[in-house]
């Protein structure tokens, strides 16, 4: 059977308990403040936006090593066969987008 418990004792449970939930109460309205929100929110996206620059940033080095590596020999010396044809790719390209763009006007 368990012991009874003193007025004393059940009077210290309410105290303790109160505090209990007065810290809660707290907790949760500083959880639930619109700033907190906003804050977290922010956080979030900022990293959500790190992760997306990191991984742009590796993509883009990926495709640079790629095109120096398709463009330069092993000893980074330029491969005229390969960079001539891109260079005259590029000068027919910037041509088409000029001669477009005057005959719109």
């Amino acid at each position: 059977m368990p012991e009874a418990r003193t007025p004393a004792q059940i009077e210290a449970d309410i105290v303790r308990r109160r505090e209990q939930l007065a810290e809660t109460l707290d907790e949760i309205g500083v959880r639930m403040h619109p700033k907190t929100i906003v804050g977290d929110a922010k956080a979030k996206v900022a990293s959500t936006v790190d992760q997306t620059a990191g991984r742009v940033v590796v993509a883009v080095n990926r495709l640079m090593t790629d095109v120096k590596a398709g463009l330069c020999n092993e000893d980074g010396s330029p491969r005229p066969e390969r960079i001539v044809p891109v260079a005259l790719f590029a000068v027919g390209v910037v041509g088409l987008v000029v001669v477009s763009a005057r005959r719109k006007r």
